[in-house]
């Protein structure tokens, strides 16, 4: 057998017959009297066992006499249900390392901490396996806002025990606080933010939230409307970015054949479509809403993209380009 399938069976005699001679966990285990030590020193050192040997009784034993429910440091003990060679214990430290370094708002890392410990232990290199990981790999999160935790868990925990939140929130567009009683309904990550899709019982209808924004969340013993996703989709998730609207509409953008090296491997939308042209440029066809998010996108790109249609969205994006140079212009002459 192998060392995952010895390890079991060494738990499971323990907690059957509480003490079990060395002689006898040989005999189970058909190994060499080094592989057994091994395995024990294993079981206590990486995997925390609380295995002890009793003189009295001359066998080995979970500390306690407990059996199974032996008492490790107020919890309890149990083998992990899943095993991990050397190159997925490094994947998953990097995977760890990724989510603290996209977490600006220490939303997760006391909850995903512990998991770091464990990993390290089994890597048996302590501090150095994650300080390894920490210097070869680097993020750099942009434009993520901070955030209230406690109001951040409060949405989380209002959302999947299906209750009402009543909420203080910034509207930063129009600079007002309103206190609305809210059906939290998912919530969506964005481009670095948190934002919540929820109905609005003040505005009787589906609304989406910046949840850096909510200033103050309080749970309500309320059952939460839900509503079907085919409508929150229809209403929230059908057009481009975050920002929503009732009446989509398709944009067409073609970027030059320099521009598009990048841009086929974008994605800007789940259900846009794209194609090279003859010529080398690439167009770009995906749904919106509201234009706001989509016209930022466009001017980032300057003269390299040129909106084919609709023409709304095209006269939308000469105005916002006429009034951006007017102000560097304005700037400059001052």
């Amino acid at each position: 057998m192998d060392r995952t399938e010895r390890f079991y069976k060494i738990d499971q005699l323990l907690a059957e017959r509480l003490v079990v001679p060395f002689e006898d966990l040989l005999a189970a285990l058909e190994v060499s009297r080094a592989t057994l030590k091994r395995d024990l020193l294993y079981l206590r050192a990486r995997l925390n066992a609380p295995i002890v040997w009793d003189r009295d009784a001359r066998g080995y034993r979970y500390s306690g006499r407990g059996g199974e429910g032996a008492a490790r440091g107020g919890g309890q003990f149990k083998l992990p249900g899943l095993w991990f060679n050397a190159r997925e214990i490094h994947a998953l430290l990097t995977m760890r390392h990724l989510l603290a370094s996209l977490d600006q708002g220490g939303l997760l890392g006391p909850h995903v901490q512990p998991l770091m410990a464990r990993l390290n232990g089994l890597m048996g290199t302590a501090d150095d396996t994650a300080e390894e990981v920490r210097k070869r790999v680097r993020i750099l999160g942009l434009a993520a806002r901070k955030m209230d935790l406690d109001a951040f868990e409060r949405v989380g925990s209002a959302l999947l025990r299906r209750k009402r939140l009543l909420i203080t929130y910034h509207a930063r567009g129009s600079n007002a606080v309103s206190e609305r009683e809210v059906s939290p309904l998912r919530l969506v990550h964005y481009r670095e933010n948190w934002y919540l899709d929820a109905w609005c019982h003040l505005r009787r209808g589906l609304r989406n939230f910046s949840v850096d924004a909510i200033e103050r969340a309080e749970i309500l013993e309320k059952p939460a409307r839900d509503i079907a996703e085919k409508s929150l989709n229809q209403v929230l998730g059908a057009g481009y970015g975050i920002f929503s609207g009732g009446r989509v509409r398709w944009a067409r953008l073609r970027f030059t054949p320099e521009r598009a090296r990048w841009l086929t491997s974008e994605q800007w939308h789940p259900k846009q479509k794209g194609h090279l042209q003859d010529d080398g440029a690439y167009l770009l066809e995906l749904p919106y809403a509201d234009d706001r998010e989509l016209i930022m996108d466009i001017l980032k790109y300057g003269p390299d993209c040129e909106v084919l249609a609709p023409e709304e969205l095209r006269t939308r994006v000469r105005e916002q380009a006429a009034a951006t140079l007017a102000r560097y212009q304005k700037t400059a002459d001052e």
